[in-house]
């Protein structure tokens, strides 16, 4: 397993975090995740033989959100 934290540009009100986690319950390989709207952030646990960082970035950025960067 693998966690990775997200840095997002702008998460401003809890619909936004419903969004990504809507979409990150549907992602095939993702054990846990967390969304923090107060400070733009999403925490990530995920399979790395199932998913990638790669792909869960570029499904955050399809629901319209910039990833800034990840630790």
């Amino acid at each position: 397993m693998t966690t990775k934290t997200y840095q997002l540009e702008t998460l401003s009100c809890p619909t936004c975090a419903a969004k990504i986690e809507g979409m990150l319950k549907k992602t095939e390989g993702i054990q846990e995740y967390e969304v923090l709207f107060n400070s733009s952030r999403v925490k990530v646990t995920f399979d790395e033989n199932a998913t990638d960082s790669e792909t869960i970035k570029s499904k955050i950025g399809q629901l319209g959100y910039d990833v800034l960067g990840e630790k």
